[in-house]
């Protein structure tokens, strides 16, 4: 039986989820919550419908032109060439992005981690997606990987609703809609049940 309040609660829910957890083992979810809500957002935007391995390689590629420090500050990302940014693998319109985050921080729009720790949910996303190229996925992100939110459930994400649907044998995704009011029995431990839905096996 798992240990975790969380894993037993997804556990106690159904067969189909007992038997995915006893597949995966116990969640191995990961947060950094010394990551500033800068930084959480531009990797969550170099990752922006790319394969884990492919945005690693980008990012590595960005720092790679800061040598001597672990990350651009944001002076250093808004002052960056588009031609050293695109170089990195970022296309036109998430160099923008990227940039725009870090005007944003500079100017006080994006949070520091203290002051992003006082916003819920909610307010949080609807605060960041006024920026240009900041959708809802990308502050949730930043919500589960940064803010250590437990009840985050990223239905935009393909992954997710992949993971759903092989989870319980259907013919096609739900929609994002149908998997948000699906997803409302798997409160408060949403966060992770998007981990094992991450990790579904294939058939």
């Amino acid at each position: 039986m798992p240990t975790c309040p969380a894993t037993r609660f997804l556990a106690a829910l159904d067969a189909d989820w007992a038997a995915l957890i006893a597949a995966v083992g116990p969640c191995l979810h990961q947060p950094r919550p010394e990551r500033e809500p800068y930084q959480a957002l531009v990797r969550a935007v170099a990752y922006q419908q790319l394969h884990a391995r492919a945005g690693d390689a980008i990012l590595g590629r960005l720092r790679a032109l800061f040598p001597g420090q672990d990350f651009p500050t944001p002076g250093q990302l808004a002052a960056a060439s588009l031609e050293s940014l695109r170089g990195c693998g970022f296309s036109a319109r998430k160099v923008a992005t990227l940039q725009g985050i870090a005007q944003a921080t500079l100017d006080g729009r994006v949070p520091d981690a203290a002051s992003a720790r006082g916003l819920d949910d909610e307010q949080l996303i609807e605060r960041l997606i006024q920026l240009p190229g900041i959708g809802r996925w990308t502050v949730e992100m930043l919500l589960i990987y940064s803010l250590e939110r437990e009840d985050i459930l990223p239905v935009d994400d393909f992954g997710v609703r992949e993971g759903y649907r092989r989870l319980k044998d259907l013919e096609k995704q739900p929609s994002p809609r149908q998997l948000r009011q699906i997803g409302q029995a798997w409160s408060p431990w949403r966060t992770t049940a998007a981990w094992y839905l991450w990790r579904v096996p294939t058939a």
